[in-house]
């Protein structure tokens, strides 16, 4: 079987299981449906997303309150000839650069459920607009 073959029968499948899928969920206030594959409380997806945002703003403020103070220690304890002065300058880059990778994911977390969340509902709506249109042409026929 070709590709295009292949890719035809699978397109058919889908489109045949959407359409039975959507002709038998009710819809529900808020998004989701009863036994749907895939549901969306917008309510869910914002305390996620808000919980995300908070996260990022209490790491952002008290993931780096010890940098200067280690920075410092670091310095000094290797000026004087300590080789725990340079690993502990290595605990801090570690320390930083694992916390610059928490805060892009909570960002990243909030940023794309915010995105969810907006694309969803316009999906909906033109769901809903390509339905209506669907049976303002049926009493035209």
């Amino acid at each position: 079987m070709s590709f295009e073959e292949e890719w035809a029968s699978v397109r058919t499948a889908s489109t045949a299981s959407v359409s039975m899928r959507l002709n038998q969920v009710a819809p529900e206030p808020g998004g989701g449906g009863g036994n749907a594959d895939l549901s969306v409380d917008q309510d869910k997806l914002g305390a996620i997303g808000s919980a995300a945002y908070a996260l990022h703003g209490r790491l952002a403020k008290d993931g780096n309150h010890a940098r200067t103070n280690t920075t410092e220690a670091a310095g000094g304890m290797s000026s004087h000839g300590f080789r725990t002065g340079s690993a502990m300058a290595t605990v801090q880059e570690t320390w930083s650069s694992q916390l610059n990778t928490l805060l892009d994911a909570c960002a990243n977390i909030s940023n794309h459920l915010d995105y969810s969340a907006a694309s969803h509902a316009k999906e909906e709506a033109d769901i809903k607009a390509a339905l209506a249109a669907s049976k303002i042409n049926e009493y035209f026929k």
